[in-house]
């Protein structure tokens, strides 16, 4: 695919802004940049306007007004590389946010950060002053004789460069896309403004990646014999979901229900498995379940596949070495970089996890099949009905956070996708929330096993990837913010839950605006205790000064009705329940929810206090 544009020589465009004036201009380095976007189907690009980047935004309004890639102005820098994060995690899409020099780059950082850390692919533009002002003291100069940006993004990204000469654009835009890409990480690019502003005459044809993700492959032939040898030796297996197994949980699924084996996801792989699945276990990790960490620790277990999962602290229950770091371990990933979080694993395979589980389902179909018992329920079912019936205690004036979290699919339409915040909020939706989309509700009437089984080995089975989004490793305060609105605009026909408490939005809730602004279907639920809710509790179990985690008792619900959105104070279950959302309602834009929650409800962080007092 060739640039839309010919830039093989000076031209000039013409067109009508808006039945004003004729506007003539000439296509520069900025225009060629948003074509390249455009060609491999960016639709937006997240950022905000300044005086360094301006070029940029001319480019971008040329573009929108031809109804190609535009714009979306955030509320603050961090909040834009939210945004495409959350965007890449709904469409798969590469997400872009973009930032002026000084100040507004560094403001990216966190969001940037978040994303290398989540392996989340990025592309991350800012700006330069000019070439011939660098050393000069100029205005927000971010060169390396200035507060040197390049140097700050080394340790966020994987590729990262200047572009010092318009001849190095499109070289050095296009190893950025597909570094991004088949790296599944953020990679920075800085132009100054006068490369920006460059004409685009001298600029040679250069083609699109049509493919911009470069196969990981299979492992080697004797890697997989290796690993076909462990399994059908095996006398009992767990394998542990994590969140890159999004596009092979069903082959997982089938693979299990052969060997008869059990499964447990990690915090972030949450809602791939459906609660109802007779050989599911749970969560493993933080604000897991005893059942599934019971599981872990059965003495016939003799192996645990780990796959599409770094096995970092809240994955791996702390780093626990009885349950999980031996060598019954088998740890399936992509990235190298993942594999040597468990050095002490039994065998490591690298490769496409998706294309590892097909060669291991087509061996063990041709080969070996385990007689699969009859006796399997829906044990994790039952243990979940159990526990709520012991904590949703009705409150006359707060809401008990097991409740709210249990109830909130309930109120939504199925296919809901749900993004909690990093905090308490994340631990009480890691246990307790169940998504759900459509082929899920389907199963909620099927209580014969073997019809079950052949639902699963059929392959008729949607993407559950994104019905449930946290960030476990470098879990940012307010990501989920940002993220969900960028979700909303990846699929805006789809609603979305954003679960967040009043210290995030705090941080970090002018970005509603954003959802505001555009019409976005999301909701956004505060769980609201007037307290840094996850470290006040924290400081409690571990017997830590009480310090620092008191927040001012704020209305948030007349907040957002004070910015013309649509607002609910939640006192009670009561309150709650005479709430109903459909597809009509959330799509007249954002929705916000200001629930009071009962502020003694200790949530299931003892995973986090087990690995912070283990550093006395």
């Amino acid at each position: 695919m060739l640039l839309s544009v010919s830039i093989a020589s000076y031209i000039c465009l013409t067109v009508n802004f808006e039945d004003r004036a004729i506007e003539s201009y000439s296509l520069t380095a900025g225009d060629v940049l948003i074509d390249y976007l455009h060609n491999i189907g960016v639709e937006y690009v997240f950022g905000i306007p300044g005086g360094a980047i301006e070029p940029l935004f001319d480019s971008l309004a040329r573009s929108e007004r031809q109804g190609k890639t535009k714009i979306i102005v955030t509320r603050h820098e961090t909040g834009a590389a939210f945004m495409a994060d959350g965007y890449t995690r709904s469409c798969g899409r590469l997400g872009v946010c973009c930032a002026t020099t000084g100040p507004g780059a560094t403001n990216l950082i966190t969001g940037v950060a978040a994303a290398y850390e989540n392996s989340i692919p990025m592309l991350v533009i800012t700006a330069q002053t000019a070439l011939s002002n660098f050393g000069r003291g100029a205005f927000q100069e971010s060169s390396d004789t200035g507060i040197n940006i390049i140097g700050m993004f080394k340790h966020c990204t994987v590729y990262n460069t200047m572009v010092s000469h318009v001849d190095q654009l499109q070289q050095k835009l296009t190893a950025a896309i597909m570094m991004a890409m088949s790296e599944s990480r953020p990679t920075h690019i800085s132009i100054p403004i006068d490369v920006l502003r460059t004409p685009a005459d001298k600029f040679p044809h250069y083609q699109t990646p049509l493919s911009l993700i470069t196969p990981e492959g299979n492992a080697d032939k004797k890697t997989l014999d290796s690993l076909y040898d462990n399994i059908i030796r095996a006398k009992k297996i767990v394998f542990i979901v994590g969140v890159k197994c999004y596009d092979a949980v069903s082959i997982i699924e089938k693979i299990a229900f052969l060997l008869n084996a059990q499964m447990v996801t990690t915090p972030d792989g949450m809602g791939l498995i459906s609660v109802d699945h007779p050989l599911y276990r749970g969560v493993v990790g933080f604000a897991g379940h005893e059942i599934a960490h019971e599981v872990m620790l059965e003495e016939d277990v003799d192996l645990i596949v780990a796959a599409g999962t770094t096995l970092g602290e809240w994955s791996s229950n702390g780093w626990d070495w009885q349950e999980l770091f031996s060598d019954r371990l088998i740890h399936v990933d992509s990235m190298i970089k993942n594999l040597t979080y468990s050095p002490m694993a039994r065998l490591h395979v690298r490769g496409d996890v998706k294309s590892i589980f097909e060669s291991l389902l087509i061996y063990l179909q041709e080969n070996y099949r385990k007689a699969q018992t009859s006796n399997n329920k829906k044990i994790f079912k039952e243990y979940m009905d159990r526990k709520l019936t012991e904590h949703l205690v009705a409150s006359e004036d707060k809401i008990k956070p097991q409740f709210l979290m249990t109830y909130l699919p309930e109120m939504f339409p199925v296919g809901t996708g749900y993004f909690a915040d990093t905090g308490s909020s994340m631990a009480w939706a890691i246990h307790y929330l169940n998504p759900r989309n459509q082929r899920m509700s389907e199963r909620r009437g099927i209580h014969d096993y073997d019809k079950y089984a052949e639902r699963i080995k059929s392959g008729r089975r949607k993407n559950n990837a994104d019905l449930f989004q946290v960030t476990i490793e470098f879990s940012s305060m307010g990501w989920a913010i940002g993220a969900s609105i960028g979700a909303a605009f990846a699929n805006t026909s789809r609603p979305v839950v954003c679960i967040t408490g009043d210290g995030s939005m705090l941080m970090n809730g002018s970005e509603v605006t954003v959802a505001l602004q555009h019409n976005l279907p999301v909701v956004f639920v505060i769980l609201n205790d007037s307290a840094l809710g996850m470290v006040k509790h924290g400081q409690r179990m571990s017997g830590a000064q009480m310090i620092g985690t008191t927040l001012p008792s704020v209305d948030f619900s007349l907040w957002g009705q004070s910015m013309g959105i649509k607002s609910h104070l939640i006192k009670s279950p009561q309150d709650l329940q005479q709430l109903c959302f459909d597809h009509n309602t959330l799509s007249k834009g954002p929705i916000l929810l200001d629930v009071r929650v009962d502020c003694e409800e200790v949530p299931p962080i003892g995973v986090r206090i087990k690995a912070l007092n283990k550093a006395n």
